[in-house]
Order: structure tokens, then sequence, then C-alpha cells
């Protein structure tokens, strides 16, 4: 009998990188009846087979009806396995002067959320801390979004402002990235060493006792009629200009 609690994946990058991590518990897969089987898909399946996880055929209309781009392949899945903000900081001090910590303040479009969770997964942060309330939380949405990025990222739920000071007491320099004019311009702000990034919500950027929490901001130039990118985008900007000034070595 299937939990209430229990949620299900689609598409086939989600689905392959739950079962490649194997930090949630996956009871039964569904495959679309005429998926060709090659590609991603023979893999995952072949990753299902090695953990005698079932596998059952259904009618491609059958999938059809869930409303999503399930790419053929849905997997039930346990729900997503939050980690505590001590599980951070304990890899961050395992990655010691390049430790790169993602904060985002009530983000909650789950496009920009899972967009900007892959690009930290791929930059290699030591974890991601968002909100307990007010912020989208890991859903399937935001698993698809991401392209399975969050089945391998340390996600903790706290209160910003406490994980703040708690990164603080690590050694961490606060960088909150801001529209604001006097904020240092992406090009000219210091990035290197330990180093938490804070991403605003969509439309009113970082609350107040979070934005006064920061050591500096930084903001990204705009060169064109815009005001400015959103979310994603422009968090992927620092993340990735923070990653190089580190020094960070690549795969």
């Amino acid at each position: 009998m299937p939990s209430t609690t229990d949620e299900i994946l689609y598409g086939r990058n989600p689905v392959y990188e739950a079962l490649r991590a194997g930090r949630r518990r996956v009871y039964a897969l569904r495959l679309a009846e005429g998926a060709e089987i090659r590609g991603r898909l023979a893999e995952l399946l072949a990753l299902a087979r090695a953990e005698s996880i079932p596998v059952e055929p259904v009618a491609r209309q059958e999938l059809d009806q869930l409303g999503i781009n399930h790419q053929g392949i849905t997997a039930r899945v346990s729900p997503y396995p939050y980690a505590g903000i001590s599980e951070i900081l304990e890899k961050a001090d395992q990655n010691g002067p390049r430790a790169l910590v993602l904060l985002l303040d009530t983000l909650q479009d789950p496009q920009n959320l899972g967009s900007l969770l892959r690009t930290a997964e791929a930059v290699g942060v030591s974890g991601v801390i968002v909100p307990g309330h007010r912020s989208a939380g890991v859903t399937p949405s935001v698993v698809r979004s991401s392209a399975g990025a969050t089945e391998h990222l340390l996600i903790a739920q706290h209160n910003l402002a406490q994980a703040i000071g708690e990164l603080k007491a690590h050694d961490f320099w606060i960088a909150g990235l801001e529209r604001d004019p006097e904020a240092q311009a992406l090009a000219q702000a210091s990035l290197d060493g330990r180093l938490a990034v804070v991403v605003g919500s969509e439309g009113s950027g970082m609350r107040r006792l979070v934005r006064e929490s920061c050591d500096f901001l930084v903001r990204i130039p705009m060169y064109g009629e815009v005001e400015s990118l959103n979310a994603a985008v422009a968090g992927s900007l620092v993340l990735y200009a923070a990653r190089e000034r580190q020094g960070a070595d690549t795969h």
C-alpha cells in the first residue's frame, strides 16, 4: 500500500539520479509500453534491476493522465531527505578554504529553484539552506527542473538568520545578491575563501533581517534595457564567479 508521504518522480534524468544517489527508497518504476530502451532509460532500468526494484509496464496514456512531462518513466519514492545544517557545516569543513554554501531566501518559483540547485550541484557547493516556511521545498517539480541534481545535494531547512550566524562562526563570509547600486559589482567583489551566497526571492529580494546579516552585497551589472536577471540566472553567475576565484579543480 503506497504511503501518503510517497512522491512520484518523473523524467529520465530525475529518476536516474535518484537511483544513482541512493538517498531515497525507490519502491517501483512505471514504464510506458513501447518506450525505446536506450540511452538514459536503459541505464536507469539497469540500476533498477541491480537493486531488484519492480518495473511495471503501463499504457502511455496512463502516464499522460498525470499531466507531466514524464518521458515514459515515473518512480514512486520516499520523501526528499533533507539534511541538517550540521551535515552541511561538516562537509564545508572538509572542503576547507574552498567551501561554498548557497542560501535561498523565500525563493518560490519551482523552475527558478530547480535551475539554481542544478548550478549549485555543478559548482560543488557544500550545501544549500532554505527557510522552513514561505519558500518552495524540494518537490518532484523542483527535482525535474534540476534534472535530478537535488538528489546529490545536501539541502537543509533552517531559519536563515540563525544559519548565517552559524556559518560566520565557521569562518564564512556572507555575500548577499542585491540590485542595490551601492552593492559591489560582481567583477570587483571579493568572492574567494569560505563563502556563503544569499539569493533572495524573485520579486522582493532578501528580507530585511537576512540582508542586514550579510557581510557585503553583490550586484550583477546590467548593460541592456532590462533592469535585472531572474534569481536563477543571477545566482548562477555569482556561484560560478565565486568558484573560479576560489581556484577549485574541475573534472
